[in-house]
């Protein structure tokens, strides 16, 4: 077996229930389920950063609101490394009810708009100073009336949460997304829904890699082809990150008039 400390060890790792776990990688992710933090020990370099970030991004999807990053035993050995940090945290920003704090007593993961505290302490009470998010989650299967099941869903919870005008074209956008993994994806689908600053973010999470392509107008002689139109229309952001496992399709959505 190549070790790592020989120049021609190669490092490869296996990504299980969220959790990075080492083979000949030298960086561990490990999970504590009660306090939401998340804790990185070992060696990061180049090689282990995408690990990183698969592990970091398994972690949000599973867990709603915000996720303490332990950096406090984790030597850096690649500066540019260290972005995955950044990285992650620009592309879960419209995701619903997701955020991270990073703890990092150097401090160098500060700035590139991470939230960043230097000791245990601090973090802990920074998390327990969040307010909880007010998501709603559902696992639903590949079938013809999920859709139906998240528009009365999305219904009652945008009345509850006093954004009632953004049930019309959550439901577009909802339909489409749910639509899009009943008929590409074929897998269980995971929906979350969650307020914010009166905005709507909705987010489908399937087990399939396949990607959605949004290509503009469909000519008006096709059938077919305009759910992303639809989705592109009603939402203000829209976009799809890939996982270990699959993919979350993402979308934003502000109280603004549906067009004519």
């Amino acid at each position: 077996m190549n070790r790592p400390d020989r120049p021609d060890a190669r490092d490869t790792t296996d990504v299980q229930n969220g959790a990075v776990m080492p083979t000949d990688v030298r960086c561990l992710v490990e999970t504590d389920e009660p306090s939401g933090l998340l804790r990185l020990s070992g060696v990061l370099d180049s090689a282990a950063a995408g690990a990183v970030r698969d592990a970091l991004l398994l972690r949000l999807c599973e867990r709603p609101g915000p996720v303490v990053v332990d950096l406090s035993r984790l030597r850096v050995a690649d500066p540019a490394a260290r972005r995955v940090f950044a990285e992650v945290r620009r592309e879960i920003a419209d995701w619903p009810a997701a955020g991270v704090l990073v703890l990092d007593p150097t401090e160098t993961t500060a700035g590139d708009g991470l939230a960043v505290c230097s000791t245990l302490d601090e973090a802990l009470a920074a998390l327990a100073r969040a307010p909880m998010p007010s998501a709603t989650i559902t696992e639903l299967a590949p079938v013809v009336g999920a859709a139906r099941q998240v528009r009365m869903l999305l219904t009652d919870r945008c009345a509850r949460w006093g954004i009632g005008a953004l049930a019309e074209a959550g439901c577009i956008a909802a339909t489409e997304m749910v639509n899009n993994v009943v008929a590409h994806a074929r897998t269980g689908m995971t929906v979350r829904l969650a307020p914010h600053g009166g905005t709507l973010h909705i987010g489908v999470r399937d087990r399939s890699r396949r990607q959605p392509a949004y290509r503009g107008f469909a000519p008006v002689d096709t059938a077919g082809g305009r759910g992303l139109l639809l989705l592109d229309t009603v939402a203000q952001r829209w976009g799809s990150t890939l996982l270990p496992d699959g993919k979350l399709v993402w979308a934003v959505l502000h109280p603004t008039p549906l067009p004519l």
